[in-house]
């Protein structure tokens, strides 16, 4: 019997896989339907630590629907689910970084405490070579409850610009994500 050797795994990237096999039929657009609320774009960039774009991410949002309620059986409010609205979407970036969604603003939901969260999104980050996807949020500069959300209030004043979209449009909105280095978005832990 012959003697095996191991040794260490040799590191490989992971991915990006995300052409290949994550497609989503109408991937970036959360409306399916006659949805009720203010349609809008939600845009920006992917930037890397040097200020380049970053072409092969893929980014996944989750929100409400512009009464406050989430379609997931685990939202228990006495508001009804928008047929004409699913929210999730998926998007990859193009050669320049870009992505693009269009969809609904999203209502106020409840927070921790009996608190009442601002409208915003919930968005993953998936890239080349990361083994786990960064967890951010994308708010809205023209909402009053910014100012009272309990998860933007535990960001530092200096660092909350990275989460706050800015209007660009009447109904388009932008904000860049920053991977690292200057101006890097906040990502939360999760």
């Amino acid at each position: 019997m012959s003697k095996q050797r191991f040794g260490q795994t040799p590191s490989q990237t992971v991915g990006p896989f995300f052409h290949f096999g994550l497609p989503y039929e109408n991937d970036n657009n959360l409306i399916v339907g006659d949805a009720q609320g203010q349609r809008i774009v939600v845009e920006g960039r992917v930037i890397d630590g040097q200020g380049e774009p970053v072409p092969d991410c893929m980014l996944e949002i989750w929100q409400a629907n512009a009464a406050g309620k989430y379609d997931h059986p685990e939202d228990t409010q006495d508001k009804s689910v928008d047929r004409g609205f699913h929210g999730f979407g998926r998007c990859s970036t193009d050669k320049d970084g870009i992505f693009r969604f269009h969809t609904v603003k999203p209502g106020a939901v409840p927070g921790p405490g009996n608190t009442l969260q601002a409208p915003h999104l919930v968005t993953f980050v998936f890239g080349r070579g990361m083994l786990k996807q960064l967890l951010t949020r994308i708010y809205f500069e023209d909402e009053a409850h910014n100012v009272n959300d309990p998860v933007l209030g535990l960001v530092p004043n200096a660092r909350r610009s990275t989460l706050i979209a800015g209007k660009t449009g009447p109904a388009t909105y932008k904000l860049d994500i920053v991977l690292q280095g200057n101006g890097e978005t906040v990502f939360f832990d999760y």
